[in-house]
Protein backbone atom coordinates (compact mmCIF):
# COMPACT_ATOMS: atom_id res chain seq x y z
CA UNK A 1 0.00 0.00 0.00
CA UNK A 2 0.99 3.76 -0.83
CA UNK A 3 2.55 5.18 1.79
CA UNK A 4 1.60 8.83 2.84
CA UNK A 5 4.37 10.61 0.31
CA UNK A 6 3.27 8.78 -2.98
CA UNK A 7 -0.88 7.80 -1.85
CA UNK A 8 -2.13 6.80 -5.14
CA UNK A 9 -6.00 7.54 -4.29
CA UNK A 10 -4.49 10.81 -4.60
CA UNK A 11 -2.55 11.81 -7.36
CA UNK A 12 -2.61 11.58 -11.17
CA UNK A 13 -2.16 7.76 -11.70
CA UNK A 14 -1.61 4.66 -10.94
CA UNK A 15 2.74 4.94 -10.57
CA UNK A 16 4.17 2.62 -8.53
CA UNK A 17 5.65 3.89 -5.15
CA UNK A 18 8.83 3.27 -4.38
CA UNK A 19 7.91 2.53 -0.38
CA UNK A 20 5.02 0.31 0.43
CA UNK A 21 3.61 1.45 3.81
CA UNK A 22 3.75 -1.89 5.02
CA UNK A 23 7.51 -1.09 5.32
CA UNK A 24 6.48 2.40 6.93
CA UNK A 25 4.71 0.08 9.65
CA UNK A 26 7.85 -2.16 9.71
CA UNK A 27 6.31 -5.52 9.01
CA UNK A 28 8.65 -8.13 8.19
CA UNK A 29 8.43 -10.64 4.52
CA UNK A 30 7.88 -14.09 3.77
CA UNK A 31 6.90 -16.33 1.30
CA UNK A 32 4.10 -19.34 1.34
CA UNK A 33 2.67 -21.36 -0.71
CA UNK A 34 -0.58 -24.05 -0.73
CA UNK A 35 -2.66 -26.12 -3.04
CA UNK A 36 -5.31 -24.69 -5.55
CA UNK A 37 -8.83 -25.88 -5.71
CA UNK A 38 -11.31 -25.14 -8.68
CA UNK A 39 -15.08 -25.80 -9.05
CA UNK A 40 -18.19 -24.32 -8.08
CA UNK A 41 -19.36 -23.65 -4.54
CA UNK A 42 -22.24 -22.90 -2.20
CA UNK A 43 -21.26 -21.18 0.76
CA UNK A 44 -22.63 -21.87 4.20
CA UNK A 45 -24.88 -19.18 5.87
CA UNK A 46 -23.43 -18.83 8.95
CA UNK A 47 -24.76 -16.05 11.37
CA UNK A 48 -22.50 -12.75 10.72
CA UNK A 49 -19.95 -11.53 13.82
CA UNK A 50 -20.31 -7.99 14.88
CA UNK A 51 -23.34 -6.09 15.61
CA UNK A 52 -26.43 -7.34 15.86
CA UNK A 53 -28.16 -4.83 13.65
CA UNK A 54 -26.77 -2.30 11.07
CA UNK A 55 -26.55 1.24 11.64
CA UNK A 56 -28.19 3.72 8.35
CA UNK A 57 -27.43 7.69 8.00
CA UNK A 58 -30.12 9.21 6.35
CA UNK A 59 -29.30 10.01 2.96
CA UNK A 60 -27.81 12.90 2.27
CA UNK A 61 -29.40 15.64 0.24
CA UNK A 62 -29.17 18.89 -1.04
CA UNK A 63 -28.04 21.65 1.70
CA UNK A 64 -26.75 18.95 4.22
CA UNK A 65 -23.81 20.13 5.63
CA UNK A 66 -20.27 18.04 5.73
CA UNK A 67 -17.37 18.14 7.13
CA UNK A 68 -14.02 17.10 5.48
CA UNK A 69 -10.82 15.65 7.75
CA UNK A 70 -7.27 14.45 7.74
CA UNK A 71 -6.98 11.70 9.80
CA UNK A 72 -3.66 10.49 7.65
CA UNK A 73 -1.69 11.99 5.23
CA UNK A 74 -1.70 15.66 3.97
CA UNK A 75 -3.76 16.32 0.98
CA UNK A 76 -2.69 18.65 -2.26
CA UNK A 77 -4.92 21.86 -2.35
CA UNK A 78 -5.56 21.99 -6.24
CA UNK A 79 -7.45 18.17 -5.78
CA UNK A 80 -8.70 18.86 -2.63
CA UNK A 81 -10.81 22.48 -4.79
CA UNK A 82 -11.69 19.73 -7.35
CA UNK A 83 -13.16 17.61 -4.84
CA UNK A 84 -15.08 20.24 -2.84
CA UNK A 85 -15.91 21.71 -6.45
CA UNK A 86 -17.62 18.16 -7.21
CA UNK A 87 -19.44 17.78 -3.49
CA UNK A 88 -20.59 21.67 -3.67
CA UNK A 89 -21.80 20.67 -7.72
CA UNK A 90 -24.37 18.14 -5.06
CA UNK A 91 -25.69 21.25 -3.52
CA UNK A 92 -23.80 20.26 -0.27
CA UNK A 93 -22.32 22.34 2.04
CA UNK A 94 -18.94 21.78 2.43
CA UNK A 95 -16.61 22.73 5.77
CA UNK A 96 -13.26 21.62 6.19
CA UNK A 97 -11.28 20.76 9.45
CA UNK A 98 -9.42 22.80 11.06
CA UNK A 99 -6.47 20.94 10.48
CA UNK A 100 -7.35 19.67 6.85
CA UNK A 101 -3.41 21.05 5.62
CA UNK A 102 -1.56 20.89 8.24
CA UNK A 103 1.82 18.97 8.07
CA UNK A 104 3.56 17.31 10.93
CA UNK A 105 6.22 15.16 9.28
CA UNK A 106 4.40 12.48 6.77
CA UNK A 107 0.54 13.33 8.86
CA UNK A 108 -1.86 16.26 8.39
CA UNK A 109 -0.88 17.77 11.60
CA UNK A 110 -0.05 16.23 15.11
CA UNK A 111 -2.25 13.20 16.25
CA UNK A 112 -3.96 15.18 18.84
CA UNK A 113 -4.86 18.10 16.04
CA UNK A 114 -5.84 14.71 13.54
CA UNK A 115 -8.18 13.51 16.28
CA UNK A 116 -9.66 16.64 17.43
CA UNK A 117 -11.16 17.22 13.69
CA UNK A 118 -12.40 13.71 13.59
CA UNK A 119 -13.99 13.74 16.50
CA UNK A 120 -15.50 16.72 16.10
CA UNK A 121 -17.08 15.71 12.87
CA UNK A 122 -17.96 12.56 14.23
CA UNK A 123 -19.96 14.34 17.48
CA UNK A 124 -21.44 17.77 15.82
CA UNK A 125 -24.88 17.15 14.75
CA UNK A 126 -25.16 19.52 12.09
CA UNK A 127 -22.45 17.48 10.42
CA UNK A 128 -24.63 15.15 8.27
CA UNK A 129 -21.22 13.38 6.36
CA UNK A 130 -17.93 13.00 7.21
CA UNK A 131 -15.45 12.99 4.16
CA UNK A 132 -12.39 11.84 4.58
CA UNK A 133 -9.78 14.26 2.70
CA UNK A 134 -7.12 11.87 1.58
CA UNK A 135 -5.57 8.49 2.75
CA UNK A 136 -1.87 8.04 3.23
CA UNK A 137 -0.99 7.10 6.69
CA UNK A 138 -1.90 7.61 10.20
CA UNK A 139 -5.14 6.76 10.81
CA UNK A 140 -4.06 3.42 13.15
CA UNK A 141 -2.23 6.24 15.02
CA UNK A 142 -5.57 7.88 16.08
CA UNK A 143 -8.04 5.11 16.02
CA UNK A 144 -8.42 4.10 19.44
CA UNK A 145 -9.09 7.38 20.84
CA UNK A 146 -12.66 7.80 18.38
CA UNK A 147 -15.47 9.22 20.54
CA UNK A 148 -18.28 7.41 18.70
CA UNK A 149 -21.21 8.53 21.06
CA UNK A 150 -22.32 10.79 18.14
CA UNK A 151 -22.34 8.21 15.56
CA UNK A 152 -24.58 6.24 18.26
CA UNK A 153 -27.01 9.10 18.53
CA UNK A 154 -27.19 10.56 15.52
CA UNK A 155 -26.00 8.31 12.27
CA UNK A 156 -24.13 9.70 9.63
CA UNK A 157 -22.40 9.15 6.43
CA UNK A 158 -18.74 8.70 6.07
CA UNK A 159 -16.34 8.03 3.47
CA UNK A 160 -12.83 7.17 2.70
CA UNK A 161 -11.00 4.46 1.81
CA UNK A 162 -7.06 3.11 1.70
CA UNK A 163 -6.00 4.08 4.82
CA UNK A 164 -9.31 5.04 6.26
CA UNK A 165 -10.25 1.52 6.57
CA UNK A 166 -9.55 1.38 10.21
CA UNK A 167 -12.13 3.89 10.67
CA UNK A 168 -14.81 1.98 9.00
CA UNK A 169 -13.89 -0.90 10.91
CA UNK A 170 -13.79 0.79 14.21
CA UNK A 171 -17.13 2.28 13.58
CA UNK A 172 -18.96 -0.76 12.45
CA UNK A 173 -17.42 -2.59 15.60
CA UNK A 174 -18.72 -0.35 18.21
CA UNK A 175 -21.58 0.86 16.24
CA UNK A 176 -22.65 -1.15 13.32
CA UNK A 177 -22.59 1.98 11.00
CA UNK A 178 -22.78 1.41 7.16
CA UNK A 179 -19.87 3.11 5.86
CA UNK A 180 -19.11 3.93 2.79
CA UNK A 181 -15.55 2.39 0.72
CA UNK A 182 -14.96 5.02 -2.14
CA UNK A 183 -13.15 8.19 -3.23
CA UNK A 184 -12.00 11.10 -1.46
CA UNK A 185 -12.41 14.49 -1.70
CA UNK A 186 -8.18 15.21 -2.83
CA UNK A 187 -9.75 14.42 -6.00
CA UNK A 188 -8.13 13.28 -9.43
CA UNK A 189 -9.97 13.64 -12.79
CA UNK A 190 -7.47 11.58 -14.45
CA UNK A 191 -8.55 8.30 -11.75
CA UNK A 192 -11.47 8.73 -10.96
CA UNK A 193 -13.84 10.41 -13.82
CA UNK A 194 -17.84 11.02 -14.01
CA UNK A 195 -18.54 7.69 -13.21
CA UNK A 196 -16.96 7.43 -9.90
CA UNK A 197 -18.44 10.86 -9.06
CA UNK A 198 -21.91 9.72 -10.36
CA UNK A 199 -20.94 6.45 -8.29
CA UNK A 200 -20.13 8.07 -5.44
CA UNK A 201 -23.34 10.52 -5.39
CA UNK A 202 -25.54 7.66 -5.97
CA UNK A 203 -24.41 5.58 -3.22
CA UNK A 204 -24.48 8.59 -0.61
CA UNK A 205 -27.63 10.41 -1.80
CA UNK A 206 -29.99 7.51 -2.55
CA UNK A 207 -31.30 4.43 -0.93
CA UNK A 208 -30.90 2.17 -4.70
CA UNK A 209 -28.75 -0.87 -3.57
CA UNK A 210 -25.37 -0.52 -5.01
CA UNK A 211 -24.42 -3.20 -8.19
CA UNK A 212 -20.60 -3.43 -9.56
CA UNK A 213 -19.48 -5.82 -12.09
CA UNK A 214 -16.79 -7.67 -12.52
CA UNK A 215 -14.47 -5.71 -14.90
CA UNK A 216 -12.27 -7.77 -17.30
CA UNK A 217 -9.11 -5.19 -17.36
CA UNK A 218 -8.74 -5.79 -13.36
CA UNK A 219 -5.68 -7.71 -12.39
CA UNK A 220 -7.66 -10.20 -10.15
CA UNK A 221 -10.74 -10.21 -12.75
CA UNK A 222 -8.96 -14.19 -13.28
CA UNK A 223 -9.69 -15.02 -9.82
CA UNK A 224 -13.15 -16.75 -9.96
CA UNK A 225 -14.95 -19.25 -7.78
CA UNK A 226 -18.30 -19.77 -8.98
CA UNK A 227 -21.50 -19.53 -6.56
CA UNK A 228 -23.47 -17.53 -4.86
CA UNK A 229 -23.28 -16.13 -1.18
CA UNK A 230 -24.41 -13.72 0.94
CA UNK A 231 -23.44 -11.61 4.44
CA UNK A 232 -22.81 -8.30 5.08
CA UNK A 233 -20.06 -6.78 3.37
CA UNK A 234 -16.53 -6.10 5.34
CA UNK A 235 -13.10 -5.41 5.01
CA UNK A 236 -11.01 -2.64 3.07
CA UNK A 237 -7.42 -2.40 2.07
CA UNK A 238 -5.74 -5.57 3.19
CA UNK A 239 -2.78 -3.89 4.77
CA UNK A 240 -4.75 -1.88 6.98
CA UNK A 241 -6.42 -5.16 7.84
CA UNK A 242 -3.23 -7.00 8.36
CA UNK A 243 -1.85 -4.87 10.11
CA UNK A 244 -4.95 -4.34 12.85
CA UNK A 245 -5.38 -7.46 14.19
CA UNK A 246 -5.23 -7.90 17.37
CA UNK A 247 -5.70 -4.35 18.15
CA UNK A 248 -10.15 -4.16 18.03
CA UNK A 249 -11.01 -2.32 14.24
CA UNK A 250 -10.81 -5.31 12.09
CA UNK A 251 -14.32 -6.94 11.94
CA UNK A 252 -15.19 -10.18 12.47
CA UNK A 253 -15.47 -11.51 9.08
CA UNK A 254 -17.69 -14.77 10.34
CA UNK A 255 -20.46 -15.27 7.90
CA UNK A 256 -19.45 -11.62 5.76
CA UNK A 257 -18.49 -11.40 2.45
CA UNK A 258 -14.75 -10.65 3.00
CA UNK A 259 -13.94 -7.38 0.93
CA UNK A 260 -9.84 -6.29 -0.03
CA UNK A 261 -7.59 -4.22 -2.35
CA UNK A 262 -4.42 -3.10 -2.28
CA UNK A 263 -1.81 -1.06 -3.54
CA UNK A 264 1.78 -1.06 -4.45
CA UNK A 265 2.49 -4.14 -2.33
CA UNK A 266 4.24 -7.57 -4.39
CA UNK A 267 2.53 -11.00 -4.87
CA UNK A 268 4.68 -12.01 -2.15
CA UNK A 269 3.67 -9.26 0.04
CA UNK A 270 -0.29 -9.97 -0.89
CA UNK A 271 1.01 -13.81 -0.26
CA UNK A 272 2.03 -13.11 3.43
CA UNK A 273 -0.60 -10.90 4.09
CA UNK A 274 -3.63 -13.59 2.94
CA UNK A 275 -1.61 -16.21 4.97
CA UNK A 276 -1.85 -14.80 8.06
CA UNK A 277 -5.42 -14.27 7.25
CA UNK A 278 -5.59 -17.61 7.33
CA UNK A 279 -3.28 -18.16 9.96
CA UNK A 280 -5.12 -16.18 12.81
CA UNK A 281 -8.74 -17.77 11.41
CA UNK A 282 -10.27 -14.61 9.62
CA UNK A 283 -10.90 -17.09 6.38
CA UNK A 284 -12.18 -19.63 8.10
CA UNK A 285 -15.86 -18.22 8.58
CA UNK A 286 -16.60 -16.09 5.46
CA UNK A 287 -19.13 -16.44 3.15
CA UNK A 288 -17.66 -15.36 -0.01
CA UNK A 289 -14.40 -13.15 -0.95
CA UNK A 290 -15.04 -9.72 -2.90
CA UNK A 291 -11.11 -8.74 -4.37
CA UNK A 292 -11.46 -5.36 -5.32
CA UNK A 293 -8.22 -3.40 -7.41
CA UNK A 294 -5.11 -5.18 -7.20
CA UNK A 295 -2.69 -1.89 -8.06
CA UNK A 296 0.95 -1.73 -9.52
CA UNK A 297 1.29 -5.34 -7.97
CA UNK A 298 4.80 -6.34 -9.98
CA UNK A 299 6.53 -9.65 -9.06
CA UNK A 300 9.79 -11.11 -10.00
CA UNK A 301 10.88 -13.17 -13.24
CA UNK A 302 9.21 -16.51 -13.28
CA UNK A 303 7.58 -15.83 -10.00
CA UNK A 304 3.59 -15.78 -9.35
CA UNK A 305 1.90 -12.85 -10.34
CA UNK A 306 -0.83 -11.39 -8.12
CA UNK A 307 -3.77 -13.36 -9.49
CA UNK A 308 -1.78 -16.65 -9.35
CA UNK A 309 -1.33 -15.64 -5.58
CA UNK A 310 -5.06 -14.82 -5.03
CA UNK A 311 -6.19 -18.34 -6.88
CA UNK A 312 -3.37 -20.22 -4.23
CA UNK A 313 -4.57 -18.70 -0.90
CA UNK A 314 -8.28 -18.44 -1.72
CA UNK A 315 -9.30 -21.22 -4.07
CA UNK A 316 -9.39 -23.68 -1.16
CA UNK A 317 -11.05 -22.01 1.45
CA UNK A 318 -14.61 -23.18 -0.13
CA UNK A 319 -16.20 -20.61 -1.06
CA UNK A 320 -17.38 -18.40 -3.62
CA UNK A 321 -14.81 -15.83 -4.84
CA UNK A 322 -14.89 -13.11 -7.41
CA UNK A 323 -12.19 -10.49 -8.53
CA UNK A 324 -12.06 -8.11 -10.79
CA UNK A 325 -14.41 -5.10 -9.06
CA UNK A 326 -13.44 -1.43 -9.59
CA UNK A 327 -12.95 -1.36 -5.96
CA UNK A 328 -9.77 0.57 -4.40
CA UNK A 329 -6.83 2.88 -5.79
CA UNK A 330 -6.66 1.76 -9.52
CA UNK A 331 -8.63 3.89 -12.07
CA UNK A 332 -12.35 4.25 -12.55
CA UNK A 333 -12.52 3.48 -8.55
CA UNK A 334 -15.87 3.40 -7.88
CA UNK A 335 -17.95 3.30 -4.24
CA UNK A 336 -19.64 0.35 -2.14
CA UNK A 337 -21.07 0.28 1.12
CA UNK A 338 -19.54 -1.46 4.00
CA UNK A 339 -21.58 -3.46 6.20
CA UNK A 340 -24.82 -3.34 4.52
CA UNK A 341 -25.84 -6.81 3.18
CA UNK A 342 -24.49 -8.25 -0.20
CA UNK A 343 -24.53 -10.98 -2.31
CA UNK A 344 -21.92 -12.17 -4.78
CA UNK A 345 -22.98 -14.31 -8.15
CA UNK A 346 -19.53 -15.48 -9.24
CA UNK A 347 -20.83 -16.83 -12.22
CA UNK A 348 -22.85 -13.41 -13.28
CA UNK A 349 -19.53 -11.48 -12.01
CA UNK A 350 -21.77 -9.21 -9.83
CA UNK A 351 -20.96 -8.02 -6.58
CA UNK A 352 -24.81 -6.45 -5.38
CA UNK A 353 -25.04 -4.52 -1.93
CA UNK A 354 -28.12 -3.14 -0.28
CA UNK A 355 -28.17 1.02 0.38
CA UNK A 356 -26.06 1.87 3.03
CA UNK A 357 -28.23 5.03 3.91
CA UNK A 358 -32.00 5.33 4.95
CA UNK A 359 -34.99 7.52 3.64
CA UNK A 360 -34.96 10.20 5.36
Amino acid sequence: MATSGTDHSLTEGPARAALSRRRVLGMGAAAAGGAVLVGPVEAAQAAPGGPKRVLRAPALAPGDRVRVVSPGSTPNPTNMARGIEILRGWGLEVELGTHVFSKYGYLAGTDAQRLADLNAALNDPGVRAVFAARGGYGTQRIVDQINVAGVRRDPRVVVGFSDITSIHGKLWRETGLSTFYGPMVNWSDSRTGPESAEALRRAVMTTEPVTITRDPAETAAPVVVPGRASGPLLGGCLTLLSTSFGAGDVPKFDGAILFFEDVDEAPYSIDRMLTELRRVGALSRVAGVAVGQITNSVGGAGEWDAAAVLKDRLYDLGVPVLGGLRLGHGNGQLTVPLGARATIDAEAGTLTVEAGVRAR
